[in-house]
């Protein structure tokens, strides 16, 4: 039999549990023995539960126990989180989590944990809650050239952007919305702001192109500046916007990884990606492009993909997956402002000052104009104009 510690009852880990029983002989059957839960480790009591029995509140126990092989994080952040995992794969454990922030944070070092100690360091959940797509990303497109990835990675903000465009509403009013309905925190600022779509953007960076790309690398527009004058140009254009998290690999070996709003054309499949779904688009130099969609939290699909990696790691107890990357390059990375990309920049100048300054210009819905070619933020800002806005066009 396997033994399971899951640190943290909260969502995702009393989710965890509940999978884990739920489907506690097809997942036997998988594995080839039982896979049970032994432990649970919070700081609080849980009467009436059907795990009350397993709840522990001294890590020691978990960390000591050789008959606990199996490991799922669901604490979250990378203070205590990152303290516990650290000394569960130094005491030789194998361990899945579904935290962006530790991963995106210290990913690199724990990865070269686990290989020291020849044990897993899973993270399929902390990107696409249950949409696989990392292990998709890192194995079954090995055989590719990345050349982009690029994805709706928050449901907060998604559901925010897709009632401002369908409704016309206000932001700060579909925030409210948000959070009566539980889609949005009380304090939304890791969602709104890009953090959290900045730290999966991190992750995927690094299982493209082979080095830890550290959320301080990645600069991060979140989605409070977008106003209804942003709606009316994404109309006119026919285009859609959306929070997105990119990483690009230039021609010349060069990765430049951003998290902002984005100009998204009718055609392309994002930009129907509605409410709280996420989705991740992959281009390649072999398979071109494919996309990953479906729930990017909730409960029981963050759960599935957490326990998708336990089943993975008792898989490979002894010969773990081969999954790590280089730490980071600097000298790889490039400014956002140096790429070249389409923009669409929103001004109150003149429009004869903006074709003098661009070119022949889009004209679009409220003082919004598409540029005619790709070109440099940098190049853009020093064009004298005074620009309101200025966001890219994803193509």
């Amino acid at each position: 039999m396997l033994n399971v510690a899951v640190l943290g009852f909260g969502t995702v880990g009393s989710g965890v549990a509940e999978v884990l029983t739920m489907n506690k002989e097809a997942i036997s059957k998988k594995v080839g023995q039982e896979v049970a839960v032994k432990y649970i480790l919070d700081t609080r009591e849980f009467p009436g539960s059907p795990f009350e029995a397993k709840i522990i509140h001294d890590f020691a126990v978990i960390e000591n126990d050789p008959e606990v092989q199996l490991v799922a994080e669901c604490i979250g952040g990378a203070t205590i989180a990152y303290e516990f995992v650290k000394r569960c794969l130094q005491a030789g454990k194998h361990v899945a989590t579904s935290n962006k922030e530790l991963v995106a944070v210290k990913g690199y070092e724990l990865l070269n944990i686990a290989k020291e100690k020849n044990v897993n360091f899973l993270f399929e959940a902390s990107v696409g809650g249950g949409i696989p797509v990392l292990r998709p990303l890192y194995f079954d497109l090995a055989g590719n050239e990345i050349t982009e990835v690029a994805g709706i990675m928050n449901g907060t903000t998604n559901y925010i952007l897709t009632k401002m465009l369908g409704e016309g509403a206000a932001f700060a009013d579909v925030l409210k919305d948000a959070q009566a309905k539980g889609y949005a925190e009380a304090n939304p600022a890791a969602d709104v702001e890009g953090l959290d779509a900045c730290r999966k953007t991190c992750i995927l960076s690094a299982l493209s192109y082979g080095f830890h790309v550290y959320p301080d690398a990645v600069p991060t527009e979140g989605i409070t500046k977008i106003s209804e004058e942003d709606v009316a140009i994404a109309a006119s254009a026919g285009m859609k916007i959306k929070l997105l998290g990119r990483t690009i690999k230039t021609a010349d070996g060069k990765v430049c990884a951003f998290v902002a709003p984005n100009f998204i054309p009718v055609s392309c499949p994002l930009a129907h990606v509605d409410d709280v779904f996420n989705a991740i688009l992959v281009r390649g130099n072999a398979v071109n492009e494919t996309m990953f969609y479906g729930p990017g939290a909730g409960k029981l699909p963050t759960a599935s993909a957490v326990v998708g990696d336990l089943i993975d790691a008792a898989w490979h107890l002894d010969a773990r997956r081969d999954l790590d990357w280089a730490d980071a390059e600097p000298a790889k990375m490039m400014d956002v402002k140096e790429l070249e990309l389409p923009y669409i920049v929103r001004t109150g100048e003149d429009e004869a000052k903006v074709r003098a300054a661009f070119g022949d210009v889009q004209k679009l819905a409220a003082d919004g104009y598409l540029l005619p070619k790709a070109m440099k933020k940098a190049d853009i800002e020093k064009a004298g104009l005074q620009l309101t806005a200025v966001r890219p066009v994803f193509q």
